[in-house]
């Protein structure tokens, strides 16, 4: 039996069903129909006017529930009139008697509130378990909680022109949209909805006046604050749809999309903004077409358009830094031959005659400078001139994206009526959560009304807590990285002893490829990687844990306090194996004799040595794998996973026919902090393209890549594979703000560092200028001059090689000195064994150049971030104009329903009528 809430009695729905059952065959027969297409129509059958039409002329033998029966795929109710602004979905348990007590009383008190419900049975379900409740918001409702929430509706549709034309649009066509698609609605001028002011606004039809992005957010704040207690028993903590869906009384709750993403509506007056959003935004083939924003914005709501917006614009903006990224690497390229320090240490001559001291304790030996060959040439791709250039242009770069996007961003919150959208409304909104756990109160002096309250004693002790537990976390990291550091210090000797003999050493075009450096560095940098995406799993349900304790009283600031605890912890997850390679290996060695150890002398742990062409190479391994190892297992996660369920779940979809809640039931839940997520995994691409690009020029097009292909792949999961996300209102993307500030002021000093300690670049220059023998500045006889020379009979017993590591080519009786990677005095001087004037010179340099670049950059930043405005001029314009507008037509609204009321009163005395609402707006737009 199927319950009817506010329709009909039991009895009567009993004649009905049984009436139904007799004439048209039961539910087999009506899947059957369905399943041949015979009465299935796409959103709703039935227009209002017909649906009322229809109800006096029905055809014989057919009772209205038979015909409403038929069209299960609609967004509407039974009547074909109100529409579905809700679906709850449960499982009747067998031991459910305390939930079914819960919905009882939530479901009445739903109905208090103004809310019209209908029970869909579980008979009816595909598989005959679960019950679907369908909720309607009345006008009433709507008006009355838009004038709670301030809701911003038109009141006159504005002459405000869109914008000049372009010069040159028509290069632009090929990437553009249809209009419609691009803006679904036309501009009008807005305010705040007020119900004491219903004439006012621009009402043409009520049931269509609040758009159903806006009907689903107020039908959800009513659930979230909904108690389910019974009136003589009041519990403050039972309240809430989010409780209910904890504790397994309500399975789901959503909104309903409207229609399916494949195929349009064909019925012209329901809506078929998914199906446009999937053909025209949602698949990869529009790659290189806009974003309709507008379409997002009214189908999603402001903050999920917000998160696109600023996506797109990002993806937009990597293509200028991508460019220039290529330009730099190409000059590498170009370049590859005028390298003499690479030649001088391929020559047979020069680097096959350079012996090098061991790299390791005991099981590595003495090898020869030409052994590094590939690894110079390499490194010298991505350690050039161009390099320095091109970190200085990142520099700006940034402050280029994130002073273009707040001008962007002021635009699109004119264009989406958001100027005078203020997170103090947001204030106004306590999470539920907080209502219910914080059972203090207080008088607020502002409304003068008893609000709950977090006590200062125990806000300090969870803050303490969580800080702890945060500070646990990261420690957690840096000793998984000390681990990693010691697996390189530990297997780079092991692999020294195995590749001395190895067969991979007969394979000419394989085995001139494995060195032991990039054997530690690549199974290390693997290793890494596998360690963060472990770290990441556990520490996700951690930081949400911790958060909740906290008790955060908005939402706003529950996101940002999850948001700075998830990027901490990914920041140093992330980027601490790429701080270490950049700043710490090879810069803490010291030298044959009187070597650095990492736990003291008897750990036998010696600290790593950098190539003799800098450990740049290296920073660049290490980067390469983390970011594009992280945005593989990204994509593979977000797209290949739900393809493959969407591919099984359309093959289940063709066997039978779902109702509209049905085929969004089995789709995904997109949960409060689904757009979380998204942000964290772009921001911490951001820092792997601006915090260690120098190491790296084609990091940006990478991420360019990654993100054409992103921006897509998000679009698919929102319109296939998510339910109908809650509406939310936003104006900017919050936090995310703040960091990608402190990670572009960040990038201008790591970047600096970069080149000065980790990049060879400056002992080349200060060579170049300063040390070179002959009357030409040239590079020739570079890699002489930066290797000392040590005497290996002074090299301790404990570093001296063993005797089967030392290869056949080794003579003692003629090798006498070996050379390492530094500038110190030669054995036999007075000052043997320390630092040169030239390495002090390099430091100076090294230290000038940090403060040059630095203060340049930052100059460069500030004097632009003055120059562009935050807010552009036509936009400031526009604002004043639409205000200056609004307070017009609010006086003159005034003034005549002031009129219209003294006039009514005179006609009252003179004639007895009565004049429509319809008559007093129509006189109203006249006036107006």
């Amino acid at each position: 039996m199927r319950r009817i809430t506010g329709m009909a009695s039991e009895e009567t729905l009993i004649e009905m069903k049984s009436a139904m059952d007799s004439q048209i065959g039961g539910k087999e027969h009506i899947r059957r129909l369905a399943y041949f297409g015979n009465i299935q129509e796409e959103c709703n059958g039935h227009s209002r006017n017909n649906s009322i039409e229809d109800r006096g002329t029905q055809l014989p033998g057919h009772t209205e529930t038979d015909r409403l029966q038929q069209n299960k795929d609609t967004v509407f109710f039974r009547d074909g009139v109100r529409r579905i602004d809700f679906i709850l979905s449960y499982l009747d348990d067998k031991d459910g008697e305390k939930k079914q007590e819960r919905r009882r009383e939530f479901e009445a008190n739903l109905r208090k509130a103004g809310l019209e419900l209908e029970t869909e049975d579980k008979s009816d379900s595909d598989d005959l378990k679960t019950y679907f409740l369908k909720i309607h918001a009345p006008w009433e409702v709507l008006a009355t909680y838009a004038d709670v929430l301030k809701i911003k509706v038109p009141f006159k549709e504005s002459d405000i022109p869109h914008g000049q034309d372009v010069p040159l649009e028509w290069l632009s066509r090929p990437f553009r949209l249809p209009e419609k698609v691009m803006r679904p609605q036309p501009d009008y001028f807005t305010s705040p909805f007020d119900k004491d002011k219903i004439d006012f606004f621009l009402i043409k039809n009520r049931d269509t006046f609040f758009p159903p992005s806006t009907r689903n957010r107020i039908v959800y704040y009513i659930l979230s604050r909904c108690p389910y207690y019974k009136e003589d028993r009041k519990e403050t903590d039972k309240k809430g749809i989010k409780r209910l869906l904890n504790n397994g009384t309500y399975t789901s709750a959503f909104p309903l999309h409207d229609c399916r993403y494949w195929e349009r509506n064909t019925n012209e007056q329901c809506e078929s903004e998914r199906y446009h959003l999937y053909k025209n935004w949602a698949r990869f083939l529009c790659f290189y077409k806009e974003q309709p924003l507008n379409l997002i914005r009214k189908y999603y709501g402001e903050k999920i358009g917000i998160y696109f917006a600023w996506l797109g614009f990002y993806t937009e903006m990597l293509f200028f830094a991508a460019v220039m990224g290529v330009i730099c690497f190409t000059y590498g390229v170009l370049s590859y031959d005028d390298n003499l320090t690479s030649k001088e240490i391929c020559d047979p001559s020069i680097g096959g005659s350079i012996v090098m001291c061991p790299l390791c304790d005991k099981k590595c030996s003495y090898w020869k400078l030409n052994s590094t060959c590939l690894s110079s040439w390499q490194s010298h791709l991505f350690d050039n001139e161009g390099t320095v250039f091109f970190a200085m242009f990142m520099g700006i770069w940034v402050t280029l994206f994130l002073e273009f996007w707040k001008r962007r961003q002021a635009q699109l919150e004119y264009e989406w009526d958001l100027v005078d959208f203020e997170e103090e409304q947001q204030q106004l909104q306590i999470r539920p959560e907080f209502e219910t756990k914080c059972t203090d109160q207080r008088l607020n002096r502002i409304t003068q009304e008893m609000e709950p309250y977090l006590p200062l004693p125990k806000k300090c002790g969870l803050f303490c807590f969580s800080g702890v537990t945060v500070l646990f976390w990261v420690l957690l990291i840096v000793a998984c990285i000390t681990g990693v550091i010691v697996y390189r210090l530990a297997v780079y000797a092991a692999f020294a002893s195995i590749m001395k003999d190895s067969p991979t050493k007969k394979i000419h075009l394989v085995g001139s490829l494995i060195t032991p450096q990039l054997a530690t560095s690549v199974t290390a940098s693997f290793i890494n990687f596998v360690i963060i995406m472990i770290l990441n799993f556990f520490y996700e349900r951690v930081a949400i844990w911790i958060t909740d304790m906290e008790i955060p009283k908005t939402h706003l600031e529950y996101e940002n306090k999850l948001t700075m605890k998830m990027f901490l912890f990914q920041f140093v997850n992330y980027y601490s194996s790429c701080f270490y390679v950049a700043f710490f290996k090879g810069k803490f060695v010291g030298y044959p004799g009187n070597y650095t150890y990492m736990f003291g002398k008897y750990s036998r742990l010696r600290n790593e040595e950098c190539d003799p062409g800098g450990c740049l190479i290296e920073l660049t391994t290490q980067l390469v794998i983390v970011m594009t190892g992280k945005q593989v297992c990204g994509n593979i996660q977000e797209a290949l996973l739900p393809l493959l369920r969407n591919w099984w779940c359309s093959r289940k979809a063709r066997k039978d026919q779902y109702s509209r809640w049905e085929q969004d039931h089995d789709l995904q839940n997109f949960s409060q902090l689904g757009l979380f997520y998204e942000y964290l995994e772009m921001v911490i691409q951001f820092g792997f393209i601006t915090l260690f690009v120098a190491s790296f020029p084609l990091a940006p097009l990478l991420a360019l890549c990654n993100n054409i292909l992103e921006v897509r792949v998000d679009a698919w999961k929102f319109t296939t594979q998510f339910r109908r996300p809650v509406a939310a209102k936003a104006h900017n993307i919050g936090a995310w703000q703040e960091i990608l500030n402190v990670v572009a002021i960040l990038s201008v000093v790591t970047n600096a560092f970069i080149m000065a300690f980790t990049s060879d670049m400056i002992p080349r220059l200060v060579y170049l200028y300063a040390y070179h023998p002959g009357s030409e500045a040239t590079m020739s006889g570079y890699i002489n001059n930066s290797l000392s020379v040590y005497d290996i009979s002074q090299i301790p017993l404990l570093s001296t090689p063993e005797e089967g590591a030392i290869p056949a080519w080794f003579n003692s009786s003629f090798i006498t000195t070996c050379r390492y990677r530094d500038y110190r005095y030669p054995p036999g001087h007075q000052r043997q064994y320390s630092h040169t004037m030239q390495f002090w010179h390099i430091l100076a340099a090294k230290l000038a150049f940090i403060i040059i670049m630095e203060h340049v950059v930052f100059v460069v930043k500030f004097f632009v971030a003055w120059l562009i405005p935050d807010v552009p001029s036509e936009v400031k314009a526009r604002i004043k104009r639409e205000r200056y507008l609004i307070q017009e037509y609010l006086h003159n609204y005034e003034v005549e329903k002031l009129k219209i009321q003294l006039s009514q009163s005179f006609i009252i005395e003179a004639k007895p009528e009565v004049c429509t609402a319809t008559d007093k707006h129509d006189v109203l737009s006249e006036c107006l």
